[in-house]
């Protein structure tokens, strides 16, 4: 049984993350797998889709659909929540980037950059063709 201050807590994540109950479509599936002829006439897995995202989340973890409808709402909360981090870490790196491509070079850096420069324009000269005037 779920209590109701885990689920009033779902429902708090779940509007942290800003989803509506409206953008949300539930449905009822007979389950696969093992189980004989109880899981064939029962409709207890939750097939639930968030509409914004496309994000869409199956479960069959219980023989309970109560039980069933809580779990996967967890796994949506769970999937909402990863799919933030990524994003959030994605854009991080691409501040961190654009930082360092727009860092000046240290005058040491800048030296050996030179340096190396001229060594290769030195060994680029040796392949030249000798001319006779």
């Amino acid at each position: 049984m779920i209590s109701r201050d885990s689920i009033r807590q779902l429902l708090l994540r779940l509007e942290s993350l800003g989803v509506a109950r409206d953008d949300l479509v539930e449905t009822f599936v007979r389950g696969r797998g093992n189980g004989g002829q109880k899981i064939n006439k029962t409709s207890s897995t939750v097939r639930l889709r968030h509409e914004p995202t496309g994000i869409e989340v199956l479960c069959q973890e219980q023989r309970s659909l109560a039980q069933n409808r809580y779990l996967a709402r967890e796994l949506l909360c769970e999937k909402l929540e990863h799919r933030r981090q990524a994003h959030y870490q994605a854009r991080q790196a691409a501040i961190s980037r654009a930082r360092a491509q727009k860092a000046k070079r240290s005058p040491a850096l800048k030296r050996r950059m030179v340096e190396n420069k001229r060594h290769r324009s030195g060994i680029k000269a040796g392949r030249r063709s000798v001319r006779e005037d």
